[in-house]
């Protein structure tokens, strides 16, 4: 299945976008969450002598309470909770449906479409998804998105990123805080160039199952660092911030 494809399939899954809990709540602050593909041309670096682009796939976002991220705990096993979907072919779909039913998840939603763009695709060099989301004093936000060219490797925080400070709404360069995980559900290939990865598999389930734990990437095949290839940012609202 491509990575296109995936897209594709992922629509029906967007239409879930926030959890009405999130909307109108007390002190509630509007930001906006921009996911940026910042490579350009083809980075990655085949064992054939030959390159690939870094693309990416739509962005899973969750607005929750808690110190935890609620998409998936390093050095565990995936859940069974749409991660392995959502690594494997960049779906989202399974994580939304999981995910906003955990206690202290305020919202959840999916970005499929880059700006600009008249369709939902894949993230390509040079592009962007963006969304917004109102959050309340206390929430936080954690993303979840695939490495489009691997067998099961996606790109996350760890820790739930602070949306407020002191009770006042933060906003700046967050792309320090994401880091390339393995969700350990499908042996790696090379980065770009794997016969089972999402733009050259012919089935969802293609490659080679294993049962690891969640972890960041550690193989002999080489990655860009995140900061090469990616830009998350983070925007409260003016007025919010001038009211504070």
């Amino acid at each position: 299945m491509s990575l296109v494809r995936a897209v594709s399939l992922s629509v029906v899954a967007l239409a879930f976008g926030q959890v009405a809990m999130a909307q109108g709540a007390p002190n509630a602050t509007k930001f906006t969450v921009k996911v940026e593909n910042i490579s350009k041309g083809e980075v990655l670096r085949l064992s054939t002598g030959k390159t690939a682009p870094f693309v990416a796939a739509p962005t899973f976002w969750a607005l929750h309470t808690g110190a935890g991220n609620p998409i998936f705990t390093g050095g565990q096993p995936e859940p069974g909770n749409g991660l392995e979907q959502l690594a494997e072919t960049g779906n989202p779909e399974g994580l939304i449906k999981y995910v906003s039913a955990i206690s202290g998840v305020a919202a959840v939603g999916a970005n499929a479409r880059p700006l600009g763009a008249t369709a939902d695709g894949p993230l390509t060099p040079g592009q962007a998804y963006e969304f917004e989301l109102s959050a309340s004093p206390g929430q936080s936000l954690s993303l979840a998105w695939m490495f489009g060219q691997s067998n099961d490797l996606f790109f996350s925080n760890e820790r739930p990123i602070a949306l407020f400070a002191g009770g006042k709404p933060v906003g700046g360069d967050m792309t320090a805080q994401v880091s390339l995980w393995d969700a350990g559900t499908e042996v790696n290939e090379e980065p770009g160039l794997g016969p089972n990865q999402a733009p050259r598999q012919k089935s969802p389930d293609a490659g080679t199952a294993e049962k690891q734990s969640i972890a960041y990437v550690r193989d002999r095949y080489h990655y860009p660092s995140t900061g090469q290839v990616l830009r998350v940012t983070i925007t409260p609202s003016e007025s919010a911030v001038s009211s504070k």
